[in-house]
């Protein structure tokens, strides 16, 4: 199964290097693009959700890795709750073969 990292830079000018063990996060997410952080948020969760669904579907037991990346994103998203305009912005993605 293909993996994927995506390369984000958040609000603070921080960047962080993320997990997904599929390419699904391509179909969520544009490189180069940036989001609200409710609108990241929201992408993230549906694509890095579907991700390790794919996993389970395949393998018969869901993606930890993905699903702790998930949690992952929601903590560094709350940290930006109280600034409406803040924005993640896609750097852009890395894709392995497993």
């Amino acid at each position: 199964m293909p993996e994927m990292l995506f390369h984000v830079r958040w609000p603070d000018g921080a960047e962080s290097r993320c997990y997904s063990p599929s390419l699904v996060v391509a179909d969520h997410l544009a490189c180069g693009q940036s989001y609200r952080v409710p609108d990241f948020l929201a992408r993230s969760r549906a694509a890095l959700t579907e991700a390790s669904a794919r996993v389970q579907a395949r393998y018969g037991f869901p993606c930890g890795r993905a699903l702790a990346q998930r949690d992952e994103i929601e903590r560094r998203c709350a940290a930006f709750a109280d600034t409406p305009d803040a924005q993640v912005h896609v750097v852009g993605f890395d894709q392995h073969s497993s």
